[in-house]
């Protein structure tokens, strides 16, 4: 695109251009020069908006973070009705669709990335540490519901299905895990403490 043109939705067609080179060639084909080649526009577009690459990342992994609260308003939603280990199930192949794993693999790779999103994620990996507080929220509300123990500690049952969930999903080239897979695995969590 020549310069001086503008385009509609920089912002969107940025990280729409990030999340498509990640799903193709991986975290270390992304430099800003590549998402601005795929997105079609200048290099200086990214840097109007952002003030450099790693705030670019941030940004999009924030943007990531901030579509969980859909996924978790829904989730909590589902509390009392289905099954629980459904339930988390489907929100496990949910959340770790291609582009979620990707993303993550990026923030395990960018030392810079890292110390960026500390701002906003003082611990643990973002994405992953606020879906496993979607899970334990969820978990919350089935205990209320009388259909988790009381004793479940759900705080801790939140990483563990996340961990379980991200190791099922982790394998970019094999592609996702089959439902039974991610059942018997949600299953192994939380039947102890199911009624």
């Amino acid at each position: 695109m020549p310069t001086g043109t503008a385009i509609r939705d920089a912002r969107e067609q940025l990280f729409g251009a990030a999340e498509r080179i990640l799903l193709r060639d991986g975290p270390n084909a992304l430099t800003s020069r590549a998402v601005t080649d795929e997105a079609g526009c200048a290099k200086g577009v990214l840097h109007r908006h952002f003030a450099d690459f790693d705030a670019f990342l941030a940004e999009l992994v924030r943007d990531r973070v901030a579509r969980l609260g859909v996924q978790a308003a829904a989730l909590c939603g589902a509390a009392g009705t289905g099954t629980v280990v459904g339930n988390l199930a489907g929100a496990l192949s949910e959340l770790f669709d291609p582009v979620a794993v990707a993303v993550v693999g990026l923030v395990i790779s960018r030392d810079g990335l890292r110390g960026r999103l500390r701002e906003t994620t003082p611990a643990g990996v973002p994405l992953l540490t606020e879906a496993a507080a979607m899970l334990a929220d969820y978990l919350a509300a089935e205990r209320r519901e009388g259909r988790i123990a009381e004793e479940a500690d759900v705080e801790a049952l939140g990483p563990t299905l996340i961990g379980s969930g991200h190791l099922l999903f982790a394998d970019r080239e094999s592609g996702p895990p089959d439902t039974a897979a991610v059942r018997k695995a949600v299953a192994a969590a939380v039947d102890g403490y199911l009624p």
